[in-house]
């Protein structure tokens, strides 16, 4: 066991390095290159009867071990589930012993037969048992407990979120229903994929390292080319490569991509996440609305089988028609201020009455969009169109075509937290200009998430885009709220963390 650093290492795994050089003493690979599976554990299961007797190969994880001298069982976890199997000295002989070598969380292959124990449980009796990779550290197993009235109770000793977000090998290990959330989100994925494909939209790539960022209101992350010794943004949104897509001739694109945004972290936020942006050729946002209706439908029944969900105790229904409500009437309704004539001191005074904090106020859009989101978001729990937002909060989006003020934008709100954006999108290339100056202009005042001027975009433009309507959903924030979970970590495999102490 030479050059083995023990000194932080406790004894179970002091002990488990001990049981590895011991199987390479008798000649055992502990870490094997192959095993040839046949089955697993919920094909069995389900299918008990087409293979009773018959011979499989499994392969897993074992997650409990019963010794009993001459005999032993074991449950093994698969991609699929758990199954038992037993191993009888008589049968196995020498190489029972070699069992003794392993422990919890060994990954084994077994070859044997399907049958079901006294007490009726379906297992495979083991005829041979390989070695494909053990296990140097514990895993920590949940306890179950039955109470009193029958409930299964589960002690889980990997409880710790941030060692679970840390490590989510260990929490997909003991914790299945995590597993389950992720492979949800994999099918919301390849669901809407299906759906835009059925419309014959084309999915497209842009790049993720751009000269300007631009399509959102978000910081950047910067990083250095250094053959073209130049600095490089990682994209914050895809929307203007899209819409040069657009310009060029296709009638509809969609891009399902990482998206990375210097921000802050919380509960709904993580700096690199998942959007889905999709643009539309000839439509605009009344349109796009009747089409997001139709997409989640299709979404939720296809994965779910219901348009009902529950998220933190709130039921709330996707079918449609959803509520449209225009953002500066509810605005007005709950403060009495019409925000779109109101001057900077008006909303000033509204954002101290809210205690809001006026340092990060920068322009007459923050200021309106703070005051949205303390006095109307939290109410928007069941599927919301809040449409009409003032133009200084949508710099590329078209100007109503009967309102003053506002442009024809719509976000979806479900349990107070948006799950999509949408614009009848600006086409006009002197507006847009117009536009980016604007934003030029609240960029020097302070406002680190206006955008830039963009004059390839500019240029794209004036070759002519015809009306377009784009839409960018959060795959991660949709995830959360359609699996019932309460941290946008708990849908990311891998979230941002902070570097952990040493």
């Amino acid at each position: 066991m030479e050059n083995i650093p023990f000194e932080d290492v406790n004894e179970l795994i002091k002990r488990r390095f001990e049981e590895l050089e011991e199987l390479k003493s008798k000649g055992i690979n502990p870490y094997a290159y192959q095993f040839d599976v046949d089955s697993n554990s919920a094909l069995i299961k389900s299918n008990y009867s087409e293979y009773e007797n018959k011979t499989v190969k499994i392969a897993g994880r074992i997650m409990a071990i019963r010794r009993m001298g001459k005999a032993s069982f074991a449950h093994i976890q698969d991609s699929y589930g758990k199954i038992q199997i037993y191993l009888k000295k008589d049968e196995l002989g020498d190489y029972y012993d070699v069992f003794k070598l392993l422990d919890i969380g060994d990954i084994i292959g077994v070859e044997g037969f399907v049958f079901k124990t006294k007490t009726g449980e379906i297992s495979v009796h083991t005829q041979r048992f390989e070695i494909l990779a053990k296990s140097l550290r514990p895993i920590p197993i949940p306890k179950e407990v039955i109470d009193e009235n029958g409930n299964k109770i589960i002690y889980d000793q990997f409880a710790d979120k941030e060692l679970r977000y840390r490590q989510r090998y260990v929490d997909l290990i003991v914790n299945p229903d995590v597993k389950d959330v992720f492979i949800k989100r994999s099918k919301i994925i390849s669901t809407i994929r299906e759906f835009l494909d059925s419309k014959n939209y084309l999915e497209v790539e842009t790049p993720i390292l751009q000269p300007l960022y631009g399509g959102a209101a978000a910081r950047p992350f910067i990083t250095h080319h250094n053959a073209l010794d130049i600095n490089l943004y990682l994209r914050i949104a895809d929307e203007l490569y899209l819409k040069r897509l657009i310009v060029g001739g296709f009638d509809g694109v969609y891009e399902i991509s990482k998206d990375f945004r210097n921000e802050g972290m919380d509960r709904s936020h993580n700096p690199e996440f998942t959007m889905l942006e999709l643009y539309v050729a000839y439509k605009d946002y009344n349109w796009m609305m009747n089409f997001v209706e139709e997409l989640f439908e299709y979404l939720c029944l296809k994965v779910f089988n219901t348009l009902e969900f529950e998220y933190e105790g709130k039921r709330i229904n996707f079918a449609k028609p959803w509520n449209r409500i225009s953002m500066i009437d509810k605005i007005q309704e709950k403060t009495g201020l019409n925000v779109i004539n109101a001057s900077i001191d008006e909303l000033k005074d509204l954002a101290k009455k809210l205690h809001l904090d006026l340092s990060k106020l920068t322009s007459k859009a923050k200021f309106i969009d703070e005051i949205f989101s303390a006095t109307v978001e939290s109410e928007l729990i069941q599927p919301t169109f809040v449409i009409d937002y003032p133009i200084e909060l949508s710099p590329l989006a078209k100007k109503h075509r009967l309102k003053e003020g506002v442009v024809e934008r719509f976000e979806a709100y479900v349990v107070g937290k948006e799950i999509c954006n949408a614009f009848s999108e600006l086409n006009d290339p002197i507006d847009q200009r117009e536009r980016f100056e604007e934003q030029l202009k609240m960029k020097e005042a302070g406002d680190e998430e206006a955008h830039q001027i963009d004059e390839d975009f500019l240029r794209a433009l004036e070759y002519g885009m015809p009306p377009t309507a784009g839409l960018g959903i959060g795959i991660d924030r949709l995830t959360m709220i359609l699996t019932n979970q309460s941290s946008i970590r708990d849908v990311i495999f891998f979230p941002q963390m902070k570097p952990e102490s040493k």
